[in-house]
């Protein structure tokens, strides 16, 4: 069976994301809003929190070098729907994929909540005005999905200069830390959280951290649109990957270092709170508008994948034909749209209760329903190579696959740490998806009956 993009695709579908764009498109949507919210979001856990980065970095490199190893075998195909489907069949790969889209319309819904957190620091009448962050956080919403409607290109060149302004909040951090090591190293000590080490806690940070993670495969998810995807998607995944990595690391220990475990778990703005707390005046407040430009930017990457997602689905019978249409920018119009829809709901439904409490919720129930993507990528690989459908006997094929095994693993203990009920959420979640594929096959069905009859 061959599943080629550039026939999938069709004729609106050129392929104009270069190294850069791919490799922006991987940085972006994993540096956004989460790692600026996390630190709260793991103060509990102490220093089991560095211990559970370091094990997600293992993990998420092991990922990387998978979804690379599939992109370099199988260049023409359109992305994880065809690597899945050649794999398991379009059923499997229909379930897969919606799980994934559910994950993007739940995330940007996180990513806007989190952005309006931020915006709290510098704008007080958010927190002040009933109604006012749900508004802004849809106006968020709906302001990307207008730039994407622009075409591929255009959010792309979005998407590189917001990566480029995130990355001076990130490297403040950074030189901050540094500063305060070398100048007042005594302040490292006074606030050690008091945790013993537990391997439960360091299982339940790799699955929140994951979410910060989130995004090592956004090169390869808009594959008929990249140029020379055999060379361009393994380079940008995993250039991508390990840059971020490194400056993961770099950041989480500063803020669980020094700022008190209490209040830290407490902070809307973590970092934002740790410049003002070491700086005073307004650095905070100037952090924080970097803060929002970064998830403005993912949220911008975010949406453009979504659309991508949904219309590669399209286009494999899973969802409706119309959703394969593009407009005169060469951009899926409809699955945007439907995106922005479904987005706006989950916000709506879930801005009931803080800022810090409806984000954990959403980033787990977002990283459980990604988990079905990493599984199904990596299972693609293994069960392809035994099958004789890939490259065998070079190092360079050896090496993806053992990474596909122990990356298999790795995503089995963040599901152990997830717990049940973000589980269950995606259990739900991808039911809802049967009825929808069921509908789809059969609406395909009938137009291919219909234009046969028509010939």
């Amino acid at each position: 069976m061959s599943v080629v993009a550039d026939k999938a695709g069709g004729t609106g579908s050129a392929r104009i994301l270069g190294f850069w764009m791919c490799t922006a498109l991987v940085v972006g949507n994993i540096i956004g809003i989460g790692i600026f919210n996390m630190p709260a979001n793991l103060a509990p856990y102490g220093l089991n929190a560095i211990t559970g980065w370091l094990v997600n970095v293992v993990g998420c490199a092991l990922l990387a070098l998978s979804f690379a190893g599939l992109a370099r075998a199988l260049p023409r195909d359109d992305g994880p729907t065809a690597y899945i489907t050649r794999a398991f069949g379009k059923g499997v790969a229909f379930l897969v994929m919606w799980c994934y889209w559910v994950s993007i319309w739940v995330a940007n819904a996180a990513i806007a909540i989190g952005v309006v957190g931020y915006m709290a620091s510098f704008m007080p009448a958010l927190t002040r005005t009933p109604g006012l962050p749900a508004l802004t956080a849809q106006a968020m919403i709906w302001a990307f999905v207008f730039v994407s409607l622009r075409g591929a290109r255009t959010a792309a060149w979005v998407q590189m200069l917001t990566t480029a302004l995130k990355l001076v909040p990130q490297f403040a951090v950074i030189v901050l830390g540094l500063w305060l090591l070398l100048t007042n190293p005594a302040i490292y000590t006074a606030h050690v959280p008091p945790n013993p080490a537990s391997w439960h806690e360091v299982s339940s940070v790799s699955a929140l951290a994951m979410f910060a993670m989130l995004g090592i495969e956004c090169a390869m998810i808009p594959a008929a649109r990249v140029r020379d995807p055999e060379r361009t998607i393994p380079r940008a995944t995993l250039v991508g990957t390990l840059l971020t990595a490194a400056i993961y690391i770099a950041i989480s220990a500063v803020p669980l270092f020094l700022i008190p475990q209490k209040e830290l778990a407490a902070s809307n703005a973590p970092f934002a709170d740790l410049f003002a707390r070491v700086l005073g005046g307004y650095y905070g407040e100037i952090l924080a508008m970097f803060v929002t430009v970064s998830g403005l930017g993912v949220l911008n990457g975010w949406t453009l994948l979504a659309g991508e997602v949904a219309q590669s689905m399209s286009r494999h019978g899973g969802f409706p034909p119309d959703l394969c249409r593009e407009n005169a920018h060469g951009a899926p119009a409809r699955a945007l749209l439907i995106t922005g829809l479904v987005t706006s709901a989950m916000l709506l439904i879930n801005y009931t209760d803080s800022i810090a409490k409806v984000f954990a919720l959403l980033i787990e129930i977002a990283t459980a329903a990604t988990l079905p993507l990493y599984f199904g990528c990596t299972l693609a690989l293994i069960v392809l190579r035994r099958r004789g459908q890939l490259p065998s006997g070079s190092p360079r094929a050896v090496l993806p696959v053992a990474a596909a095994f122990a990356a298999v693993v790795y995503c089995a203990w963040v599901s152990l740490g997830l717990g049940a009920e973000p589980l269950l959420w995606t259990v739900v979640l991808g039911g809802a998806g049967v009825p929808v594929y069921l509908w789809s096959v059969h609406v395909h069905r009938r137009s291919a009956r219909l234009g046969i009859e028509a010939a």
